[in-house]
């Protein structure tokens, strides 16, 4: 089953998925960037397909899911992928998040913690601010004419200088996937990122927990995951030379890390 595969969960909402690999294997589930769909992973699927039953998904506003109006939240975010999971009759899965999808993740091991066995949390936070810099972004997402500005915006935060400047290949992609998405889903999900803040909750966590941290992101700051790491019990932290998107940058030594851990 490698085709895109849609459910509808409790509010409606149509979210889109898809598996890869083989059914009988452990499943591993992938939760992406915010601006970004489910093809963030797709650089590493052959690999983690090898061990796992793959299982991605679109965030609620971005690729194949449908984009409800309104400001969304983490919580709703967490219960998409319960949903999900329910409606697949999926008992418990590994977890990987970058960026949002890490605070997804965060948010599922503090309030479904018997729904994963382990962890990966790359790239991300357990809080962002100021409240105001994400309000600004929802103001222009919203009255931008198209969305070139903000495509070009988030991939110089995603990518070092050196890759957006040549143009490589993989910017193009990002760069289209950007351009793709809907305008009111990504201003759901800055005010999901907006309101989000795990700081406390967190020491809650009983999975094992792997954290990795771009030593040079600034989206969210390697100190964030530091931060993570020594507020989730027993978590383990290692820093890569990335900016935002690790699997991309630095895709062996990520790999390694991953597959490291899960074991």
């Amino acid at each position: 089953m490698n085709e895109l595969n849609f459910v509808i969960i409790g509010d409606g909402t149509r979210i889109a998925y898809r598996f890869d690999g083989e059914a009988g294997k452990p499943v591993l589930v992938l939760s992406n960037s915010i601006g970004t769909t489910l093809h963030m992973w797709d650089g590493q699927i052959d690999e983690l397909s090898q061990h796992f039953h793959v299982l991605r998904y679109d965030f609620r506003g971005h690729g194949g899911s449908s984009a409800p109006a309104g400001a969304y939240s983490l919580d709703r975010l967490g219960r998409d992928v319960i949903e999900l999971l329910d409606a697949l009759a999926i008992g418990r899965v590994h977890f990987l998040g970058l960026s949002l999808g890490g605070f997804v993740g965060q948010w599922l091991g503090v309030h479904a913690p018997e729904r994963i066995d382990r962890l990966i949390l790359s790239n991300t936070s357990s809080h962002l601010s100021p409240a105001s810099y994400f309000d600004e972004r929802i103001v222009a997402t919203l009255q931008a004419p198209d969305m070139s500005e903000t495509a070009e915006v988030f991939l110089n935060n995603w990518f070092p200088a050196r890759m957006v400047a040549a143009n490589e290949p993989v910017i193009e992609e990002f760069r289209a996937m950007l351009l793709g998405i809907d305008r009111h889903g990504l201003a759901g999900l800055f005010a999901a990122v907006r309101d989000a803040d795990l700081r406390r909750p967190i020491a809650l966590i009983p999975n094992p927990t792997l954290v990795i941290a771009g030593e040079h992101d600034t989206v969210t700051a390697a100190s964030h995951s530091e931060l993570i790491a020594a507020v989730v019990p027993g978590a383990k932290l290692v820093v890569l030379p990335a900016v935002h998107l690790s699997n991309v940058e630095y895709p062996a030594e990520f790999m390694r890390t991953v597959l490291d851990f899960l074991g």
